[in-house]
């Protein structure tokens, strides 16, 4: 099946607008009222980080909420994995409340991948504490609920597992960040890290009875960082140096940001802190650290998930970097094309163009000549019009 690239957009547009529900009934001759989007964001977001993207990300999702595009119900964080000194990321949930006046709850995944014969053994309580307040957002929000997936899927597929009704009533869609976009079956083998973190709960989401919103991480998986780390055209990926942004930002802000690799480790500046620290407000609030700002704007950062952001919004980013509504945009850089998923239970996924049932979204880089500067001019615009 081939489709125009209009009918591609069309189909786009008109699938999230059904799943979100953005615009409520209104007169024939006024524009519809843009509602905030029910919002779970589920992150790999830790202290000390695993990659740095993980707190862009997360002031990408409060931004949205500052702005009243989102109405963000919950961080939910994945349980940390064995042999790594690090803790769900909660002090950056706090600094993000603090700034933006929000009050949004944490939940905490699964250390274990759950059969459905182990949902109800009393000494799994602990381990579905998180999923099954996941599972209680969805229920008690009034509108369906969008959820994006940045790091491992474990969760969100056990709580779709437990509760698939609810999920096909009250998930809006998921955004599934992860994987690889190739359609070569033999390239598609080698795992991204986020499905090789759990490649059973990855095949699982595709079962889900709600629409998916795929953005592979990279177009292909490869060894060669040159071929791994650069745009293509079934994949997330781009990159920005920090210092392009960073200086736009109110000082709390880039102090967010400061604090966080402060604590992360990977950097060697004089009067780090190894160990974690409590005065996360404090911090954000204080002067600035002349030499780790300095250092920190050097640094050049790998992103992915920004596109899913705006998507979900009912927005998307121009060939020249514009933020711009979806129904607007004649030639974005991204889309998000109608597919056919399959995954096999150890991570690997075919696809072929086309609608399927439930629906499923491929994203596609449409301009990949200026995709990097406008998603790095619309991640500024986010984020310097919102704090």
């Amino acid at each position: 099946m081939h489709l125009t690239r209009r009918e591609i957009l069309a189909a786009s547009i008109a699938g999230l607008a059904t799943a979100s529900k953005l615009a409520s009934p209104s007169r024939a001759d006024a524009p519809a009222e843009k509602h905030p989007v029910p919002t779970v964001h589920v992150s790999d977001l830790f202290r000390p980080h695993c990659d740095p993207d993980d707190h862009w990300d997360l002031a990408c999702t409060y931004a949205l909420a500052a702005q009243g595009s989102t109405d963000l119900l919950g961080v939910f964080i994945d349980f940390p994995r064995p042999g790594r000194e690090h803790d769900p990321d909660v002090l950056a949930v706090a600094q993000m409340n603090y700034l933006t006046g929000k009050a949004v709850p944490i939940m905490i995944g699964s250390p274990t991948w759950l059969e459905p014969r182990d949902f109800d053994k009393p000494e799994n309580v602990p381990a579905l504490r998180g999923i099954r307040a996941l599972l209680d957002v969805l229920r008690r929000s009034p509108q369906p609920v969008v959820i994006h997936v940045l790091g491992s899927c474990r969760d969100v597929a056990t709580a779709g597992r437990m509760a698939p009704g609810l999920f096909a009533e009250k998930c809006a869609g998921i955004y599934l960040n992860a994987g690889s976009g190739t359609p070569n079956p033999e390239e598609a083998k080698r795992l991204e890290w986020n499905v090789h973190l759990d490649p059973r709960a990855y095949a699982a989401i595709f079962q889900l009875p709600c629409p998916i919103y795929w953005m592979p991480c990279f177009h292909v998986v490869s060894e060669s960082p040159d071929v791994l780390f650069k745009v293509g055209e079934y994949g997330t990926f781009f990159r920005f140096r920090q210092g392009d942004i960073l200086p736009e930002l109110s000082v709390p802000v880039q102090n967010f940001f400061a604090y966080m690799f402060l604590h992360g480790g990977q950097i060697n500046m004089p009067g780090s802190i190894p160990e974690r620290q409590p005065n996360w407000l404090r911090y954000l609030l204080g002067e600035k650290d002349a030499q780790l700002h300095a250092h920190v704007q050097t640094l050049v950062r790998n992103m992915w998930c920004t596109g899913g952001f705006l998507h979900a919004v009912g927005e998307t980013v121009s060939s020249d970097g514009r933020i711009v509504p979806l129904a607007d945009a004649d030639a974005p850089v991204f889309t998000f094309d109608p597919v056919d998923v399959a995954c096999s239970t150890d991570g690997v996924t075919t696809w072929k163009s086309g609608p399927s049932n439930p629906p499923r979204y491929l994203f596609h880089v449409r301009d990949q000549q200026h995709y990097e500067a406008a998603m790095t001019s619309a991640l500024k615009a986010l984020l310097t019009r919102s704090f």
